[in-house]
């Protein structure tokens, strides 16, 4: 399966990356990992990687989105995990995933965290 990604943004100031197909090690991964960071870099503070139509995860493809979580960190914003499944939610129970980002059921519940988040602070 051929690994997609798009990005989208959500009102007022929320950005989307949807990724299906399978995260593991390969050129994809690469692009994957370089666009999250361009983002971050252009000044996204709140970001939702949604995993709903994502099949399978690697370790590389955890070591990523930790990666892209710690740089995120780093800027001063909060990224979110959104509507891992399957085989994707059982490796993030292996390796204790939500004590690194927070994880939510859906994309919709993941924006209300990440909209919240900002009106409180």
């Amino acid at each position: 399966m051929i690994t997609e990604s798009k990005t989208r943004h959500v009102e007022p100031d929320i950005t989307v990356v949807e990724i299906s197909g399978r995260l593991s090690l390969g050129n994809a991964l690469l692009a994957i990992e370089s666009s999250i960071n361009r983002l971050i870099e252009q000044g996204s503070r709140k970001l939702a990687v949604d995993l709903a139509g994502l099949t399978a995860i690697d370790s590389s493809g955890i070591g990523v989105l930790v990666s892209c979580s710690g740089q995120m960190e780093r800027s001063g914003g909060q990224l979110r995990i959104a509507g891992a499944q399957g085989a994707v939610a059982k490796s993030f129970e292996l390796v204790h995933m939500s004590r690194i980002a927070a994880l939510d059921p859906d994309v919709e519940s993941c924006c209300r965290h990440l909209a919240a988040d900002s009106a409180t602070a």
